[in-house]
């Protein structure tokens, strides 16, 4: 996926679609000429969002489904098989972030949540779709990540833990599909102003923190850049901010 091409006539499939950056990717993608399929939860939630697409012009397709149950996954990729055909970009931006307690504090059952969600989601999705991607010899799968899966962070033991997980679970997929044509990246996209943020710091300074439409344009030059931006990479999304490369 190269800057010549952009993204027109491409397939997305994103995950934790129906709001903040998963919503915002599927505008910033969908503008740049890709058929977009995203996956939420909420049904009412997930249509909404789907129609807020649609009236932008964007083909969307809206799957509702649950990427921590195991059972769901390869319903996910029927559907998107069903709706979009081949799918040439798989984002994995579904997150649970749990609640933020002190360790000693944590009940195990939250963590295995979000180990479900954060990592066990994608790998399971992954190994439904990347194979069809290597055979193809082209495709891309995005990981999006978490400063807290680098910096230790009090009560966001789960969530950091998790979001570490992903990060050599996406290293692992891009040496494992090395010369298929098939790239790995894992992003962070640093601290946005969404609901997940909200709930999780509930007092923080709105004004400080990105807009994930912002964010969005920054991961769609991410993916134009394979050069800057090469399979394996964990790469942070402030650095392809507009007038930064």
């Amino acid at each position: 996926m190269t800057q010549a091409n952009q993204l027109e006539g491409t397939h997305a499939l994103i995950t934790g679609g129906s709001r903040g950056l998963g919503l915002a990717l599927a505008r910033e993608l969908g503008r740049r000429g890709a058929a977009v399929a995203i996956v939420a939860r909420d049904p009412a939630a997930l249509a909404a969002a789907a129609a807020s697409l649609r009236a932008d012009g964007i083909e969307a397709h809206a799957i509702a489904a649950d990427v921590g149950d195991k059972q769901a996954i390869h319903a996910i990729a029927h559907q998107a098989a069903a709706l979009l055909g081949d799918v040439d970009l798989l984002i994995h931006n579904a997150s649970s972030l749990g609640p933020t307690r002190l360790l000693l504090d944590t009940e195990c059952e939250d963590v295995e949540r979000a180990l479900q969600v954060n990592v066990l989601g994608p790998l399971r999705l992954s190994k439904v779709i990347a194979g069809a991607m290597a055979l193809r010899g082209r495709g891309a799968i995005v990981h999006v990540s978490s400063d807290a899966a680098v910096e230790a962070y009090p009560r966001w033991g789960a969530y950091g833990a998790s979001k570490a997980a992903l990060d050599h679970l996406s290293r692992t997929w891009a040496a494992e599909l090395a010369g298929t044509g098939v790239r790995v990246l894992a992003v962070d996209p640093g601290e946005m102003d969404t609901q997940m943020h909200a709930e999780a710091v509930p007092d923080a300074d709105r004004a400080s923190l990105d807009d994930p439409a912002d964010v969005a344009r920054a991961i769609a030059a991410i993916l134009g850049d394979e050069a800057g931006a090469p399979s394996g990479a964990r790469v942070r999304a402030s650095e392809w901010k507009e007038g930064r490369r």
